[in-house]
Formats: structure tokens, C-alpha cells, sequence
């Protein structure tokens, strides 16, 4: 048990210092890259690529080297966007977004192969249930990562504080910012003249360090799985083949529900992308300065988790309907959740390719148009996904057929 249990939060310290770095360089990229929409640009390349990744690289890697080396070789990508951030450039970041897209599937597919295989022989030896044992790992690792949104953006607003470039912004400058902004390089004065270069490289070197001390952690540290390659293949056979995961996810769609539930989940990839690539730079970065972005992104973590485990104990007694009046849960599918978790990934992904997408070329007013717009389309076809699972419910002569509908709360991370 002490073994698996160091494998475990030796995982959990190397995701925590990866995401400590790439979670707040993300947060940055708007407001750092923002000569040509640059930093928006190389996201939505990022999660186009995550998209392809997650269809195809992870059995191979993970069947030809293994969860370890599949996690160290991974953790590699994340570091190769830090890098790119130092000459940031069309020639530098399109590429190593492409880099860290592909990188980012495998990276977690491992992670969950490694924590599964150690829960299940854990379990094994030890005559106790396997779910249970994976259930703690899995709570161990959250508890352990979802702090790293708070730690990289910490280290951004305090690196940035000490700029010596701020300046008083003017009611001028200030019509600039917001919804109403004016779409230019020339006339969108900000709070600060942006971080010295000093600065700058000094925060890219702390996030580049972060992430090699990672792969150090991982490569050093990490035992490989006793009889890993057989363990391995093991969970790799039970993984459906490309060309079935495929189908079986447009196959999905011939279900209403999930047909429904579509807008729902890209909106979550929409409103992911606005907080990234439009909220932080033109009413953080522009109104108040650059060193105020970490703190404005660790405050939506803080409340993001608080509010994830305050709404998940809530449900027990209100029931989903309403608390997607104020969260927005979704309903997934117990019996093909394999389908359904491929399709949330498509819709989210696409969602926040698209966002990404427009947000060099429409005024945030328009983007704020389309943001409620999806929301309310959302809000009408979820309604309808819960009235049909009304009309499906015990007592009433489609309940047999619509017994395999469960409820998850969704939670992004990448």
C-alpha cells in the first residue's frame, strides 16, 4: 500500500507541477501574445490537435511504451510550448501548440491506465474492492492537482507586480476595454505597458522549470507497474479501435438525447474559451494590468472547486433540475458511456475551437451575444432531455427501456 500510495502522489505532484505551469501560461496568452491574435490563434490550433490526438495516439503509445515513459514523453510537449513561449512567433507557437495537442491525450489516457492498474492489483492482493481502491487514488490525485490553478497564476501576478511599466489609464483608454472594445493594437491602452522583457523571461523560466522538474519526478520516482507491459496490454485490449470508437461515437448520435445535450456541451467550451482568450485580456489585462490576471484566474479556481464539491453534496437533496438552473449539469449514459465521454470531448473541443476561432475578428459584445445565445439554446434543449426523462420514468410503460441514464457532474481540466 505505501508503495502504490508514493506512485500515486508522485503522479499527482508531476501533473500538479505541469498544470502549476501550463494552466497559467494559458491564462496569459491572450494578454502576452496579442499582435495578431497570436495567443487565441495557438489555443484553438492546441485544442484542434487535442481532438486528433484523443482519436488515435493514446492505445499506441501506452501499448508501445508503457504508462511511465507514455506520461514522462508527454510531460515533454507541455514543456515544448514554455519554449515556445520564449520567441513567441507564428513560427514558434502554431508549431509547439501542435506539439502539446497531440502530447495532452496520451498524457491523461496514461495517467488514468497507471492509477487504474495500481488500484486493481492493490486490490487484488489485498481481497478489497477495486473500484473503491481506484476511487481513492483518483480522489488523491484531484485533491492534489486542482491546486494548480492557484499556484501558476500566483507566480504570474507576483512576477508581474513588480513591473515598473504601469501607467494611469485614462477614461479614453478605458472605453476601450470591456464589451465594447475597440478591436486595435493602437488604441487599446492598457493599465501597464505590458511586463519587461526581464520579467517575462523570468516567468517563462520558473513555468519551463516546473515543467522539467516533472519529468524528473516522474522519470526518477515513478516505479513501473510490476508486470506493466502485460498489465498494460491488458487494459489496452479493452480498448475499443479506432475505427469502432468512431463509429460508435457518431453512432451515438442517433439518440435524441444525446443529440440534445450537444449545445450544452460545447457552451462549456465556449465559455472556456472567452474566459481565456477574451475576459483575461480585455477586461483584466486592459482595465486593470497584466499582474492582475493571476489573481482574477485564482479566484475562479478557488470558487470553481469550492463549488463543485458544495453543488455535488447539494444534488443529494435537490435533485439535478434544480441545480442546472444555477450549474448547468449534464446527463450522460451508463450503458455507453464510452460513446458519450467521446462525445462530450468532440462537442467541448469543437466548442472551444470555434471560440477561439472568432475572437480575433468580432467585438466582445458580439461574442457575449453568442455566449447567451448557446446558453439559452442550451437551457431549452437540456429541458427537453429532462422531459423526455420524465415522460421515461418508473411507473410509466418507457421506463424499461430508459433505465440507463445516469447523472455525472462535468468538471474541465486540460
Amino acid at each position: 500500500m505505501e508503495r502504490n500510495l508514493k506512485n500515486v502522489l508522485v503522479i499527482s505532484f508531476g501533473f500538479l507541477l505541469l498544470f502549476t505551469a501550463y494552466g497559467g501560461l494559458q491564462s496569459l496568452q491572450s494578454s502576452l501574445n496579442s499582435e495578431e491574435g497570436l495567443g487565441v490563434a495557438s489555443l484553438s490550433v492546441l485544442y484542434a490537435a487535442l481532438i486528433i490526438s484523443s482519436m488515435f495516439l493514446p492505445p499506441i503509445l501506452i501499448k508501445k511504451l508503457g504508462c511511465k515513459w507514455t506520461i514522462a514523453g508527454s510531460m515533454c510537449c507541455y514543456i515544448a510550448f514554455s519554449l515556445g513561449n520564449f520567441y513567441a512567433s507564428w513560427y514558434t507557437l502554431i508549431p509547439t501548440s501542435v506539439i502539446l495537442g497531440l502530447g495532452g491525450a496520451p498524457l491523461w489516457s496514461a495517467k488514468c491506465t497507471y492509477l487504474t492498474i495500481a488500484g486493481n492489483s492493490y486490490a487484488e492482493k489485498a481481497g478489497k474492492n477495486g473500484k473503491d481502491i481506484i476511487n481513492q487514488y483518483f480522489g488523491v490525485f484531484f485533491l492534489i492537482f486542482q491546486s494548480s490553478g492557484i499556484w501558476g497564476n500566483l507566480i504570474s501576478s507576483l512576477i508581474f507586480s513588480q513591473s515598473s511599466n504601469k501607467v494611469e489609464i485614462s477614461e479614453e483608454s478605458l472605453a476601450c476595454c470591456g464589451a465594447h472594445d475597440c478591436m486595435s493594437e493602437t488604441t487599446n491602452t492598457t493599465a501597464s505597458a505590458g511586463p519587461s522583457e526581464s520579467l517575462k523571461y523570468t516567468l517563462l523560466g520558473i513555468y519551463t522549470a516546473s515543467g522539467v522538474l516533472a519529468v524528473l519526478l516522474i522519470v526518477i520516482f515513478l516505479d513501473q507497474i510490476k508486470s506493466d507491459r502485460a498489465e498494460t496490454e491488458k487494459e489496452i485490449q479493452k480498448t475499443p479501435s479506432l475505427w469502432s470508437t468512431f463509429l460508435a461515437t457518431f453512432q451515438h448520435l442517433k439518440d435524441k438525447r444525446q443529440c440534445l445535450l450537444i449545445p450544452l456541451t460545447m457552451y462549456s467550451g465556449f465559455e472556456q474559451g472567452f474566459l481565456a482568450g477574451d475576459y483575461t485580456k480585455t477586461y483584466v489585462t486592459c482595465a486593470l494590468g497584466i499582474h492582475y490576471v493571476g489573481y482574477v484566474m485564482i479566484c475562479f479556481s478557488a470558487v470553481n472547486s469550492l463549488c463543485s464539491l458544495l453543488f455535488g453534496k447539494i444534488s443529494q437533496f435537490t435533485g439535478r433540475k434544480l441545480l442546472f438552473a444555477l450549474g448547468l449539469y449534464g446527463v450522460l449514459f451508463e450503458k455507453h458511456k464510452e460513446a458519450a465521454f467521446a462525445n462530450y470531448r468532440l462537442w467541448e473541443s469543437c466548442g472551444f475551437v470555434i471560440a477561439f476561432g472568432y475572437s480575433t475578428t468580432l467585438q466582445v459584445y458580439i461574442k457575449l451575444y453568442i455566449l447567451l445565445a448557446v446558453l439559452v439554446l442550451s437551457m431549452v434543449t437540456y429541458g427537453v432531455v429532462e422531459y423526455m426523462e420524465v415522460k421515461s420514468s418508473p411507473g410509466t410503460p418507457a421506463a424499461t427501456k430508459k433505465e440507463n441514464v445516469g447523472t455525472h457532474t462535468q468538471e474541465t481540466t486540460m
